[in-house]
């Protein structure tokens, strides 16, 4: 009896919401095979820690990987140190600043500790493409490059774009395809996942894997999720991120604050929610927009969190949001009052942005002042606005929707 779930059955999970299949009969044959054979298929995943941390975005193809992982597949995390020395130059203007070992290996720890948040790690093959590339000799990388002409890098959009704009690229960066490229023969891989934005770097593995005479990988890629704002993907650098690293609080805050627009794409790339329960809980007759998101962010906290903190997250955001209260868990801010403090800098050092965000916050009407036991709340849209210790004694500083601050005088 086979160990896998049927095939048409693995296809619906593997290929959920995903943008790419190249191809699906060829995944199709692969995965008959492993029914008969019993030996589960490779599939590769690479990730460049060229920071520390990740947010919900990049768990979109963890959970591609996780999806194959429950069927029985072998999930295989590859951490591109050498590539990411290199910088991926998908989706960039401008040539990525290049790492040093040293910052790469840290981040490479903090990426595996968060990835395990979607992924089993005990059974994920865990492996640095250094491992091969360390070994290389200079000949070794001449004979890599001669395997792509200039022609076909520059079939790539982003480089395509560049190139036309008379922006600069660095030769290194034509190198970091093939680098992709060649993980894929060294690991055998039988499928290859990505987002949109790494097809190129996937079809070069297809392509040099034939050159080896290796049967070629399938490609699969997943779209970028939109970020809070609802309009640019979702990033770190753009301040429209959530980390999987936030507090359960602040997390299931954020989900509850996307447009509603963007329920959909997360309900499906973002949670294991049934195809068909989407359909009713985006459905106004059936469900409450406000309902769906409750369910969707206690979903998304779940998986980062566990079950017991998203629930607790979600009384905590009832509390506060609904019914008008205040979080229990404030953190205190105290200062040294002599006379009177400007409204930006109390911001700024409270919620410890910058002057100029501080002042884009006020501007935007997202500082209020809150008397406790009223709950009444006083707007601060004047960045200029002062105040003395009488205006701020057992006052709570609210910025934006999620986050609160009681201020304590010296």
């Amino acid at each position: 009896m086979s160990p896998f779930a049927p095939v048409d059955q693995q296809l619906a999970d593997l290929l959920r919401g995903a943008q790419d299949v190249i191809s699906e009969p060829e995944l199709r044959k692969r995965l008959e095979k492993a029914a008969q054979t019993g030996k589960p298929l490779r599939v590769k995943l690479g990730i460049d820690p060229s920071s520390p941390d990740i947010h919900l975005g990049h768990t979109v193809v963890l959970r591609r990987l996780r999806a194959f992982q429950d069927h029985g597949h072998q999930a295989v995390l590859i951490i591109g140190d050498y590539t990411a020395m290199v910088g991926d130059p998908s989706g960039r203007n401008k040539t990525r600043p290049q790492l040093s070992i040293e910052q790469v290996e840290h981040n490479a720890l903090t990426y595996i500790a968060q990835a395990a948040k979607v992924l089993d790690m005990e059974r994920t093959e865990v492996v640095r493409n250094g491992e091969w590339f360390h070994t290389m000799e200079f000949l070794d990388v001449l004979k890599l490059s001669a395997r792509s002409t200039v022609s076909q890098m520059l079939e790539r959009d982003d480089f395509n774009k560049r190139f036309d704009a008379e922006q600069p690229i660095s030769l290194h960066e034509f190198l970091y395809p093939l680098m992709q490229g060649w993980d894929s023969v060294m690991l055998k891989a039988d499928v290859e996942l990505g987002g949109t934005d790494q097809l190129f770097n996937l079809l070069m593995g297809r392509r040099l894997q034939e050159q080896e005479g290796m049967q070629p990988q399938v490609c699969i890629t997943s779209p970028i999720i939109p970020g809070l704002d609802g309009e640019q993907k979702m990033s770190k650098s753009l301040g429209n991120a959530i980390g999987v690293k936030d507090e359960p609080a602040d997390m299931f805050g954020k989900v509850m604050s996307i447009p509603d627009r963007l329920m959909r794409p997360w309900y499906t790339l973002l949670t294991r929610e049934p195809l068909a329960r989407i359909d009713s809980l985006l459905d106004e007759k059936q469900t409450h927009p406000r309902d769906a998101k409750l369910r969707l962010a206690g979903l998304i906290v779940a998986d980062m969190h566990g079950a017991e903190a998203s629930e607790a997250a979600r009384q905590a955001f009832l509390s506060v949001f609904s019914k008008g209260g205040l979080p229990d868990d404030m953190p205190e801010f105290e200062l040294a009052l002599d006379g009177s403090v400007a409204a930006f800098a109390l911001v700024k050092d409270a919620h410890k942005v910058s002057g100029a965000e501080a002042r884009r916050l006020l501007k935007q009407g997202g500082v209020k002042l809150v008397q406790p036991d009223t709950h009444d709340e006083f707007s601060v849209d004047d960045e200029k606005a002062v105040f003395t210790a009488a205006d701020l004694q057992g006052r709570v500083l609210k910025v934006g929707k999620r986050h609160f601050y009681r201020l304590k005088l010296k």
